[in-house]
């Protein structure tokens, strides 16, 4: 692989905002992203300064880049740390600390390169750096069968949740989880799943 997968820096909103309105203009991101490209496109730059800065401190969300030899960002995805008691973005409270990845994507001409896999391990290695943090969880629409395998070839198993899909669509999107090696819940250990 000739990119370098890192943390997003706070200079790079420019292409940061480039590359999720990318994402937004790609067809399976009705199914996949909560926004649409009118929604993120009407954002200020702001917006989008302080969002990516969010990102840098790294306090409750971290975004991962992937960073062609030309410097281009191809990829990215993101962890939000989720607290016990505060809501979700469907509405459900949450029971336990725990990290969500959200904003998934690679830009077509780079998919099959190993972009994805390498972008959720450097998630998760900072997702298991905080204390605490022994889950990981992400919601895949039922329709995006693709993703979904994906997420299946990366350790995430489904959990049995699933809540209505954004939209008012007839869909379910299905919650895929991942345990910290060792910890309650992950397999081959003696706690609660």
């Amino acid at each position: 692989m000739d990119h370098a997968v890192r943390p997003v820096r706070a200079e790079e909103w420019l292409a940061v905002k480039d590359l999720r309105l990318a994402a937004l203009r790609d067809p399976m991101a009705p199914l996949a992203f909560l926004e649409s490209y009118e929604e993120a496109s009407a954002k200020t730059d702001l917006f989008w300064q302080r969002r990516v800065l969010d990102a840098v401190k790294g306090k409750t969300s971290r975004q991962f880049v992937a960073e062609a030899p030309d410097a281009a960002l191809s990829g990215t995805v993101t962890v939000l740390v989720e607290e016990p008691g505060t809501a979700d973005h469907y509405g459900t409270v949450v029971k336990e600390r725990q990290g969500h990845v959200v904003g998934v994507f690679v830009r077509p001409e780079r998919r099959g390169q190993g972009l994805i896999q390498a972008l959720l391990d450097a998630a998760l290695e900072w997702a298991w750096s905080l204390e605490g943090l022994d889950r990981i969880r992400l919601f895949v629409d039922e329709r995006n069968t693709h993703a979904e395998r994906v997420y299946l070839r990366a350790g995430f198993v489904h959990s049995g949740h699933s809540a209505a899909a954004p939209g008012g669509a007839d869909a379910r999107d299905l919650e895929m989880v991942l345990y910290r090696p060792g910890s309650p819940g992950s397999p081959g250990s003696a706690g609660p799943a």
